[in-house]
């Protein structure tokens, strides 16, 4: 059986985690996703799209 999370759902699931298990403060956890939006407008952009897209083709074995 194969089941598809998206990225998204699986780093808010460990964010949750932190912040409930790990007593990460809530704040950090904000402005560390604002700093990801802001950062997904810059020059990087790409690179980190293509190296996430890369890391989970690695990890789900898909080889095109």
């Amino acid at each position: 059986m194969t089941v598809s999370l998206p990225l998204v759902a699986v780093l808010g699931f460990f964010a949750w985690g932190a912040v409930k298990f790990l007593g990460v403060r809530t704040w950090i956890v904000v402005l560390i996703a604002l700093f990801g939006f802001w950062l997904s407008h810059t020059f990087m952009a790409p690179a980190i799209e293509s190296g996430t897209r890369s890391g989970v083709d690695i990890v789900n074995g898909s080889h095109n």
